[in-house]
């Protein structure tokens, strides 16, 4: 079993930053993709970044592009999000994902096997 354990989430005013990181652990890890999704109170858990662990390509969702970085430490098993410019509306628990099977592109969350428990991110106006 793959675990996923987030951290760096807390309180930021708008206009700050945050860095989250996602560390990976258990049997031997082999990871297609890894991913961020947030989820507001009341709405979907929506996808945010993802990066294909093979090739370090990385892909956003509008809303975060040019704001927030997705990356990845291969030799740590570790993908981190760096968000920056943060807004109200980025309010949301965050969680990691990862897949071991197919394409390294991935958006929707069933697509993804292992998930971490989530972290929260405010941001106060």
């Amino acid at each position: 079993q793959v675990q996923l354990v987030e951290s760096g989430g807390g309180l930021v005013q708008a206009g700050g930053s945050l860095r989250l990181s996602c560390a990976a652990s258990g049997r031997t890890f082999s990871s297609v993709a890894m991913g961020w999704f947030r989820q507001a109170p009341g709405k979907e858990r929506d996808f945010v970044a993802g990066i294909g662990w093979s090739g370090g390509l990385a892909y956003y969702a509008d809303s975060v592009k040019g704001r927030f970085t997705i990356s990845r430490d291969k030799a740590r098993n570790t993908v981190y999000l760096q968000m920056n410019s943060l807004k109200s509306e980025d309010t949301a628990v965050y969680y990691c994902a990862a897949t071991s099977v197919g394409s390294w592109y991935r958006t929707r969350s069933q697509e993804y096997e292992y998930w971490g428990q989530g972290t929260q991110v405010t941001v106060s106006s």
